[in-house]
């Protein structure tokens, strides 16, 4: 295991040119553009972390969000120690992290002794998991999605601990229900939403054990403009694809950078015993509606068939919104980005969200 210290980038000062601003660019020429903007903090982020002691510690930082929320973390709380940690198997990964100011450790999480030996940070935002690829390996993706869990509830149990999760908990419902609330039973389809919900089921339990505070972040669907949902939709009607909404008719999204906002206050706003909080944009979205305007911005006419199912994967944001405000990116700006993304070939993740898996297997 390498551990690898950099001395943090310390700005003597927050100004405009840190935070978060009210005025939305009309498009992103380049990745750093989008990255400088989706990692910019607002001030009730710099003031939430202001009141939670401690450095940060995240577990599977290499992820697609990742990244760009421990640059978020680094640039909210730069007198604190942002620690990044993963297999790190992109080999530029590291690199980038660091000239951040963030610190990097490659290391294992299923390795208990790499695990015992990272350092006990009084804060861990835990986003290491398995979904694709999950119907196909099922022994690994419990491994990763429960057991791993478990062996962090226990390591760190006297950090403050968020954990990423999934709306796949949740049963279909119906899309004039509003969303699934926390409070709604948890019914998981398939494998990799079982083994999610294991996954909470350890947190919760050693939370229970050793009065570890946490949040399980319950996240549907990140938006970036390299993948997502909305880029899914854009590149499939640019393609000429035919999309089914007979699948999956209905979905919430939020913007990443106001997702990665979200699971860091959490940071402050956590329960004992650990609670879930619901994170996405409030709105049910019709697809046919949101293939419509994508097409329109992409001057393309869209191929649809199907008629939408009577529910969908949706979950409830009022206790987010109560707590942090609605979100700060609105969907309109999000369905302009993306699609400007899309139409000028830029560079993509490749890596489908797979949203209208109904039976759950990714």
């Amino acid at each position: 295991m390498t551990n690898i210290r950099v001395a943090p980038k310390l700005r003597p000062e927050r100004d405009a040119t840190v935070t978060a601003t009210s005025v939305l660019p009309a498009r992103f020429e380049t990745v750093e553009d989008l990255e400088d903007f989706m990692t910019r903090p607002d001030e009730a982020l710099i003031a939430d972390l202001a009141r939670v002691d401690g450095d940060i510690l995240i577990l599977g930082v290499a992820g697609k969000m990742g990244p760009t929320l421990a640059r978020m973390a680094k640039r909210a709380a730069p007198e604190k120690r942002v620690i990044g940690v993963a297999r790190f198997s992109e080999p530029d990964l590291v690199a980038r992290l660091q000239s951040w100011g963030i610190e990097t450790i490659k290391a294992d999480l299923m390795d208990a002794e790499a695990l015992a030996a990272l350092p006990k940070c009084k804060n861990v935002i835990f986003m290491a998991g398995m979904k694709f690829g999950a119907s196909g390996n099922q022994a690994l993706t419990w491994a990763m999605n429960t057991h791993v869990p478990a062996m962090v509830a226990e390591t760190f149990k006297d950090s403050r601990i968020v954990a990423f999760s999934t709306g796949n908990v949740y049963p279909l419902v119906d899309v004039f229900q509003g969303g699934a609330l926390e409070s709604q039973p948890a019914e998981p389809r398939g494998e990799y939403a079982m083994s999610c919900l294991g996954r909470e089921r350890m947190f919760e339990h050693f939370s229970r054990k050793h009065g570890t505070p946490g949040r399980i972040f319950r996240l549907n669907y990140a938006i970036d403009c390299r993948y997502g949902v909305l880029y899914d939709l854009a590149s499939r009607i640019k393609a000429g694809t035919v999309i089914d909404l007979s699948l999956m008719g209905h979905v919430n999204v939020i913007w990443q950078g106001d997702a990665n906002a979200q699971a860091l206050r959490c940071l402050a706003h956590t329960t004992e015993v650990t609670s879930p909080i619901n994170c996405s944009g409030p709105e049910t979205l019709s697809l046919r509606w949101l293939v419509t305007e994508l097409a329109a911005r992409l001057g393309v006419e869209p191929k649809l068939v199907g008629a939408e199912p009577s529910t969908a994967w949706l979950t409830n944001t009022a206790q987010a919104n109560t707590l942090f405000g609605y979100p700060s990116v609105p969907l309109g700006a999000m369905l302009d980005w993306v699609a400007d993304w899309v139409a000028r070939g830029e560079v993509a993740y490749n890596k489908p969200t797979k949203f209208e898996a109904r039976t759950g297997a990714f």
